[in-house]
């Protein structure tokens, strides 16, 4: 199970196939559905995961274990909103205020955009009090004590126009009044980049464990796949081959800029600083008990690959 996207095209129209088996797609309207569907009942053979998603699933001992193909990278400035004339007057303002998390705590939008207000604003995230819409994919975890549910009918986007929240995290604008916290957003994203190399990591790939013990080899071919699929968007960006680009692709571009480099690198090596970026502060932010080595992470066959 994956969403079709640039990066995974190729495999959907099957110019792209795996060696030595055949994919069966199944589409999932809501991606984040079939997260749950995976974690909870092992649903799918191979599925997409989002990254926190996955690290909690797998102390949580969920039998499943990650490829490191990166479908899904992105920028989360952005997904911090909040109302102009509330007299929020900065991310700092946060601190002894209600925040909205749409759906879960975990959730990889939350993580990324907690760690923008922690690193580029010095907020204390546990002097804020994270408002959840929504339960967490992974059953068994437990949130930290400043973390509670949301109770009652209204939705995350009516309480930040009644001031009941100061600001949401990842939650649809319902209200043309509200705005992104961090002001020009998108700027200060690629700004992330240039200055420290910040460009997070939201979606991989995982495979059931039982598959990978009857054939260890299957994970590194899956890894192959993805990565001649994904060659091939890369080059139609650089090209010009994409007619009418998506927000995605133009994003993509921009890092191809700023970069000069492949904006979707597989193999864990060359996201290593990223990927332990993240589980760090995964760990800070009491989502995890510990911070699990890359190599405990991910399939043996694919430790050394990169595409």
């Amino acid at each position: 199970m994956t969403r079709t996207q640039g990066n995974n095209a190729a495999l959907k129209t099957g110019e792209v196939t795996p060696r030595g088996f055949r994919f069966a797609f199944e589409e999932v309207p809501v991606l984040v559905r079939a997260f749950r569907r995976m974690v909870r009942d092992l649903e799918f053979d191979i599925s997409e995961m989002a990254l926190t998603t996955y690290l909690v699933a797998k102390e949580h001992g969920v039998r499943f274990t990650a490829v490191p193909v990166f479908l899904v990278r992105g920028f989360h400035h952005g997904a911090i909103l909040y109302d102009p004339d509330s007299g929020l007057r900065g991310p700092k303002d946060l601190e002894g205020r209600k925040v909205g998390v749409n759906r879960g705590y975990t959730v990889t939008t939350g993580v990324w955009a907690r760690t923008v207000l922690q690193e580029e604003h010095g907020v204390d995230l546990d002097r804020v009090t994270w408002v959840l819409s929504g339960d967490e994919h992974v059953a068994p975890y437990r949130p930290p004590v400043n973390v509670e549910p949301m109770w009652g009918e209204r939705s995350l986007g009516e309480r930040l126009a009644d001031g009941e929240l100061a600001a949401t995290v990842g939650a649809p604008a319902e209200d043309p009044r509200m705005a992104p916290l961090i002001p020009d957003a998108a700027q200060a994203g690629f700004r992330a980049l240039r200055d420290r190399g910040h460009y997070p990591i939201n979606h991989l790939v995982v495979i059931r464990d039982d598959l990978l013990a009857d054939r260890p080899e299957m994970a590194a071919e899956v890894f192959d796949a993805f990565a001649r699929a994904k060659r091939d968007y890369v080059e139609r960006l650089r090209g010009g081959g994409i007619e009418q680009p998506s927000a995605t692709d133009r994003t993509h571009q921009k890092v191809m800029e700023i970069t000069g480099a492949d904006p979707l690198p597989y193999g864990i090596e060359p996201n290593r600083v990223v990927l332990e970026s993240l589980i760090k502060h995964a760990v800070d932010q009491h989502i995890l008990d510990r911070a699990p080595a890359l190599d405990e992470l991910f399939a043996e066959s694919t430790l050394d690959l990169v595409g």
